[in-house]
């Protein structure tokens, strides 16, 4: 869902290039090394953040990470940056980029983990190329991830989870958790779990959550 601008966000960007990389050009390599306090923590990459919920809490939760919120929305941008002053997360950077261009980004098995939460689902087939679980898209992630990274997928979409099941079986990938009602599995899985805004919303009207974590095997 797209939202409406903010100006303040805009400008909030604006002021803080050291945390968001503002639309890159694709042709030139970003040095992670410059951009965080430590290089040598594991790199997980969320693509799609939203306002950023998901992606701030992990962060302030594992401090011995490095993470990177992809988000096309320039107000959303501003949205995950704010919560990233207030909570002053040095390990989060901020990506304001379109997915198609994420290999760009980011240097080869550079990434542990991958989250794609609640993506568009471009239900019409026409606009199959267009989803983040389509074979180019997995082409991009497995190129980034490392030997033992794996993806970790969530939507309320019944019908982009069957797809994306299928897209991710036939690219090859092996599936090390599949669920069709997050919220209901069992207790440990449920406590870790960390909500995105959608999935707070869906699930509060009583909406299953479908989650799945795959890898691509050994490269």
């Amino acid at each position: 869902m797209r939202l409406r601008n903010k100006p303040w966000a805009v400008k909030l960007v604006g002021e803080h290039p050291e945390s968001v990389l503002d639309r890159p050009d694709p042709a030139s390599k970003i040095d992670w090394s410059k951009r965080f306090t430590d290089i040598s923590r594991p790199l997980e990459i969320e693509v799609g953040s939203g306002k950023g919920r998901f992606i701030t809490t992990l962060a302030e939760q594992h401090p011995e990470k490095n993470f990177v919120a992809v988000e096309l929305q320039i107000t959303a941008a501003g949205i995950i940056l704010r919560t990233k002053l207030e909570k002053k997360l040095d390990n989060l950077q901020i990506l304001c980029a379109d997915a198609a261009n994420l290999d760009s980004f980011f240097s080869p098995h550079s990434a542990e983990t991958i989250y794609l939460n609640f993506s568009d689902p471009w239900p019409k087939s026409r606009h199959e190329k267009r989803r983040l679980t389509y074979k180019t898209f997995l082409a991009k992630y497995q190129a980034i991830l490392a030997q033992h990274g794996h993806l970790e997928f969530k939507t309320d979409n019944a019908g982009l989870y069957a797809y994306s099941v299928l897209s991710m079986n036939n690219f090859g990938m092996h599936f090390d958790f599949v669920s069709i009602d997050l919220h209901h599995e069992n207790e440990e899985i449920v406590t870790r779990n960390i909500e995105t805004e959608y999935e707070h919303k869906f699930a509060a009207k009583g909406n299953p959550i479908y989650a799945l974590h795959a890898d691509f095997g050994v490269k």
